[in-house]
C-alpha cells in the first residue's frame, strides 16, 4: 500500500519549526531538482537554496541557519539538522523487507549440531554448518554461507552471496550487505628456501565484530594469522573495503568505499578513513583522527589529526603545498 502524509504529519515526527503550509498529500523524499508536487525535499546547505525556487517539491526540511520563503502552496520544516531529520522521514517511507514463506526454506542445509535461536529466518540454498550458533531473529537471505564454530548475535542480517568462515565472532544488530567476505584468509606468503616460490603462511586466527557494525557489499574481512582481526562496536564500511589480516578498528570507525587496511593496522575509536584511501601495514591511527580520500598513510596519525596526500601529511601543508605548485606551474 503506498504511503502518504500530510506536512503536519511529518513536523510532529520530526519536531521541527513548520512555516508555511500546504495542502499537498507527500508521498516521498526526492532530491531537489528531481522532485514533483508530491514530494518532499531537503536543505542543508546555502549551496543548494537557489534551486528551491526552481522545485516542484511541495515541502522541504532546511537546516535552521537558511533564510529561504516557503512560496504558494509549499512549506518548510526548519530544524538544526536537515540529514538527521531526512533520515527520520526515509525510515517512514522504507518499503517492507523482503519475505520469508518459512523460516527455515527447505533448500538450506543445516547441520544437526548448529544452534538457531527463536525467530531466525534462513533463506533458499544457505549453508550453516557443524557448532553454528544463531542468537534470535538472525536473517540469513538466500545463498548465505555460515562455517563451522561461528557465533551470530541477536537481530543480525545477513544478505545474499555473504560468507562467513569458521570460528567467526559476530554481534548484535549487524548488517552485511551482498557478497561481504567475512574470515578469508589473511594474505601472508614468504619466499622458499630455494627461492624459487614462495610458501604460504597458515592462518588460523578468527574475525571477531562487535555490535551494530554495517559492512558493504563486497567488502572483505580477512582472518588473522593468529589471535583476531578486530572490528569495533558501531563500526561502518563502505562497498568495496579492504580490512586485512590482524587489523583492529576501535568503536565507531568509518571507512569509505575502495579504502584499504594492510596487515596489522590499528585505528582508534571514531577514525575516518576517506574513499581510496591506503593504510600501510603495523600503522597507528589514534583516535578522532581523518584520513582524506586517495591519501597513502605510511606512518603512526595522532589523535585527532587531519591528513592528506600521498604519502599523507598533514592536511594544511598539503593543501599549502598544491597552493604553492599551482603557483609555480602558473609562471612556467
Amino acid at each position: 500500500m503506498k504511503k502518504s502524509y500530510s506536512i503536519k504529519e511529518i513536523n510532529s515526527i520530526l519536531n521541527g519549526e513548520l512555516i508555511g503550509n500546504t495542502t499537498q498529500s507527500i508521498e516521498g523524499p526526492e532530491q531537489l531538482q528531481n522532485a514533483n508536487s508530491n514530494h518532499i525535499t531537503f536543505i542543508g546547505s546555502t549551496k543548494y537554496a537557489k534551486h528551491w525556487a526552481d522545485s516542484k517539491a511541495c515541502a522541504a526540511v532546511i537546516n535552521d541557519t537558511l533564510k529561504i520563503e516557503p512560496g504558494n502552496n509549499r512549506a518548510l520544516i526548519k530544524v538544526k539538522n536537515a540529514d538527521l531529520a531526512m533520515a527520520k522521514i526515509l525510515e517512514l517511507f522504507n518499503p517492507p523487507s523482503p519475505v520469508f514463506d518459512t523460516d527455515i526454506h527447505p533448500t538450506a542445509v543445516v547441520h544437526d549440531t548448529a544452534k538457531i535461536g527463536a525467530g531466525c529466518k534462513i533463506g533458499a540454498n544457505c549453508y550453516v554448518g557443524k557448532d553454528v550458533e544463531l542468537g534470535n531473529d538472525v536473517i540469513l537471505y538466500p545463498n548465505v554461507c555460515v562455517f563451522d564454530e561461528t557465533i551470530i548475535g541477536d537481530n543480525t542480517i545477513v544478505w545474499s552471496g555473504t560468507v562467513i568462515r569458521e570460528r567467526c565472532i559476530i554481534g548484535n544488530h549487524c548488517i552485511f550487505h551482498t557478497n561481504v567476505s567475512i574470515g578469508a584468509d589473511g594474505f601472508g606468503y614468504r619466499p622458499s628456501d630455494d627461492g624459487r616460490g614462495l610458501v604460504k603462511i597458515p592462518q588460523i586466527g578468527n574475525v571477531i565484530i562487535g555490535h551494530y557494525v554495517e559492512i558493504g557489499a563486497n567488502s572483505c574481512v580477512d582472518r588473522a594469522k593468529f589471535s583476531s582481526t578486530i572490528i569495533g562496536d558501531g563500526c561502518k564500511i563502505d562497498n568495496l573495503v579492504q580490512v586485512a589480516h590482524n587489523s583492529i578498528m576501535g568503536r565507531s570507525c568509518i571507512m569509505a568505499g575502495h579504502s584499504g587496511l594492510a596487515g596489522s593496522v590499528t585505528l582508534g575509536d571514531g577514525v575516518i578513513i576517506g574513499g581510496s584511501a591506503s593504510i600501510k601495514d603495523h600503522t597507528t591511527i589514534h583516535s578522532g583522527a581523518t584520513v582524506g580520500a586517495g591519501s597513502g598513510v605510511v606512518g603512526d596519525v595522532a589523535a585527532g589529526k587531519t591528513v592528506l596526500g600521498y604519502p599523507a601529511q598533514d592536511a594544511r601543508d598539503m593543501l599549502k603545498q598544491w597552493v604553492a605548485l599551482r603557483q609555480f606551474m602558473k609562471k612556467q
